[in-house]
């Protein structure tokens, strides 16, 4: 009462290794994917961590820097501006860069000031910041590390025939300019 099932086991090979091949690939797809859009989700939390402390910054500078209204309400725009930036990552970038731009402008006033680099308010802001910036920089790293693997792929043989056929699109890099950075200390040889 044993059927002889030997003729059945080439043809299970041919139909179910290509079969367990492509639904690794689209699964490998699907986590890239993911990871992706999970990684993207940390930048976010980043950039808005940074949105909330720039207000507090230029308060801070308002109170020492008054005449310099045009820098602060360029600040207060491109942080807007950015904060409302939803599209994709590279159009994105482009509000981020501006609002990095801005701060740059409003550091480059706090120069003028000392007082105010010496304001015990305005160094603990600084130091959230370029805190803040260290971990935009490292979240970045990340996620652009995650839309290369997925990007490469959504590109390379035999995945990119499952990427096509099911709308894996490549995802955007997003390249941005931190808006203050650590500063060596000075090293003088005497």
């Amino acid at each position: 009462m044993n059927p002889d099932y030997s003729p059945l086991i080439p043809l299970l090979i041919v139909i179910g290794v290509p079969l367990l091949v492509f639904a690794a690939l689209y699964n490998r797809l699907v986590g890239l994917r993911n990871l992706v859009r999970e990684s993207w989700a940390n930048v976010d939390t980043e950039l808005k961590r940074r949105y909330d402390l720039i207000p507090n910054l230029v308060e801070t500078v308002r109170g020492y820097a008054t005449h310099e209204r045009g820098v602060l309400e360029e600040v207060a725009r491109a942080r807007a501006a950015a904060v409302a930036s939803t599209g994709r990552p590279a159009s994105q970038a482009a509000d981020e860069n501006v609002l990095v731009h801005a701060l740059k402008s409003l550091f480059a006033v706090v120069e003028n000031y000392p007082q105010l680099q010496a304001s015990q308010s305005f160094l603990k802001l600084q130091q959230s910041l370029v805190d803040t910036e260290d971990r935009i920089q490292a979240a970045r790293r990340f996620y652009n590390a995650n839309v290369r693997d997925y990007n490469t792929r959504c590109q390379t043989l035999p995945s990119n025939l499952i990427a096509g056929m099911f709308g894996f699109m490549p995802a955007d890099f997003f390249e941005i300019e931190a808006a203050i950075e650590r500063q060596a200390p000075p090293v003088q040889f005497k």
